[in-house]
């Protein structure tokens, strides 16, 4: 289960087809170093996201797979 204290890069080792759920949310930054070392809550308040919903959305994309 993915949650928000989890790194970026850990979400897209666990499964990189999630990248397609962060790119829809708004997070066309996932390819920058950067984000690989944000947690998911700090990428979500960056780009104005609420966090609960974009997790949602992960671990349903996730439970999918």
């Amino acid at each position: 289960m993915i949650n928000k204290d989890m790194l970026i890069g850990e979400i897209l080792e666990l499964n990189a087809d999630l990248a397609q759920v962060l790119l829809a949310a708004g997070m066309h930054c996932i390819g920058c170093p950067a984000s690989a070392g944000e947690t998911l809550e700090e990428a979500c308040m960056v780009h104005g996201l609420d966090v609960e919903e974009v997790l949602d959305a992960l671990n349903k994309a996730n439970q999918k797979e």
